[in-house]
């Protein structure tokens, strides 16, 4: 997918260090979901969430910037299919999560596209991880989050690609500090990486 008009520029201005650690607290209703582009790992959340047997929640963070992923976006809401109440956020995540009550079940899809956002609007990632841990911490509904390994594959050749890879990395450790049951998906196959297997 091509970068959008200006993104080149946003991310080269901002500084995409690690998140200051924030306080180390397990959250007992946070299931995070890992993998590769492409590996199952949307469709594998999806059917978790399903299984919860509660009004589901998508909590959507993509833009379409262009054709392709107007396409990609289609497809995903085509394969949930009905059933699913939508909140389009790609900024503002924690937000979402306020309003949520304990007989649903939301599904953020996906944390690299907020992290993605919030660097084209040049945010303070710091100040909106600890919005979005602490809006989870708050949250009265099980939540599960969608987020991508990026550090599995070759080194970027690049320093740009290299940032984002640092800053997308340290905000999984983080994240999976906090979840009580964190999955890897490879393949289309899920395993358990912290606790067990839903």
């Amino acid at each position: 997918m091509p970068w959008p008009d200006g993104l080149l520029v946003t991310l080269l201005t901002v500084n995409a260090a690690p998140f200051e650690k924030v306080s180390d607290m397990t959250l007992q209703n946070l299931t995070l979901v890992l993998g590769g582009a492409a590996s199952g790992k949307s469709d594998f959340a999806e059917s978790l969430a399903k299984k919860a047997e509660k009004q589901l929640v998508y909590i959507a963070t993509a833009q379409a910037f262009d054709r392709e992923m107007q396409e990609k976006i289609d497809r995903h809401r085509q394969s949930r299919g009905p059933g699913w109440r939508t909140v389009e956020t790609p900024l503002d995540p924690s937000s979402a999560f306020s309003s949520l009550e304990a007989g649903e079940i939301a599904l953020l899809d996906c944390a690299t596209l907020w992290l993605s956002n919030l660097l084209l609007a040049e945010a303070d990632l710091a100040a909106e991880e600890a919005r979005l841990f602490a809006a989870l911490a708050d949250c009265q509904a099980p939540v599960i989050v969608v987020s991508n390994e990026v550090g599995a594959g070759i080194v970027p050749e690049n320093a740009l690609a290299r940032r984002f890879r640092a800053a997308q990395g340290g905000f999984n450790r983080r994240l999976a500090a906090r979840a009580d049951t964190v999955i890897g998906v490879m393949a289309g196959l899920p395993f358990a990486l912290k606790g067990e297997m839903p």
